[in-house]
């Protein structure tokens, strides 16, 4: 059966969390000066680990993507590499634009989902970081599966019974998020704080930040 309710959900790391700027914060003592050319090889092996690892946990992702990153950057990595990113995960902080904007959503209505490729427990250690109560969250860890297959968003869908119509997605990540959302129909708000240059047309909305997002609620809500 399903819900008369307006959903948004989002990817959490790089759209709702700064997880880029807490990367470097965490590897930068173990880079040796490369930091930019280590976090650059992260995103660059990520999608082959996650594809190679398809059922492991996130924690094994971040230390293999860790380790493949650094033998493409030419950095000798130290034994406690590693795990720096799994031991700190933690200490992710929130866009200063996010847990405004995620209120603000809430005020107008919205109910909130998190469609996330992490384990449970390293969300439930960011998520006081977002400001704002989240009334579902989909973790890699519950489907076996990392976006962009589309087992957060089934999963998403049966547990809240939301009508596809009255279901909007919003994420940085287009590759990870708004191109399965686009293969379900789902509107989807690119959150481009990357400025990364995809075409914006084939899109429903594109904002620079969640800031704007929050502004263009109404539209939003005008079209559901």
């Amino acid at each position: 059966m399903g819900t008369d309710e307006r959903w948004m959900t989002f990817d959490c790391y790089g759209t709702l969390l700064d997880w880029q700027r807490a990367f470097r914060r965490i590897l930068e003592p173990v880079a040796g000066g490369r930091i930019d050319k280590l976090v650059e090889a992260f995103h660059a092996v990520e999608p082959d680990v996650e594809r190679d690892l398809p059922t492991a946990p996130y924690k094994e992702i971040l230390r293999e993507g860790v380790t493949r990153a650094a033998q493409r950057a030419g950095i000798a990595l130290p034994p406690e590499g590693r795990d720096l990113l799994v031991s700190q995960w933690g200490t992710i902080e929130a866009f200063p634009d996010t847990p405004d904007a995620l209120r603000e959503l809430k005020r107008h209505g919205w109910r909130l989902g998190i469609l996330t490729n992490c384990d449970d427990d390293l969300f439930e250690a960011t998520r006081s970081a977002l400001g704002a109560d989240i009334d579902l969250v989909v973790t890699a860890e519950q489907v076996r599966s990392y976006k962009p297959a589309l087992g957060h968003f089934e999963r998403f869908e049966q547990l809240s019974g939301v009508d596809r119509g009255n279901w909007v997605h919003a994420a940085v990540s287009w590759w990870h998020d708004m191109e399965p959302a686009r293969k379900l129909g789902l509107r989807r708000v690119w959150v481009d704080r990357e400025d990364s240059g995809h075409d914006p047309s084939t899109v429903t909305l594109r904002v620079p930040d969640m800031a704007a997002l929050a502004r263009a609620a109404a539209e939003l809500e005008a079209v559901a």
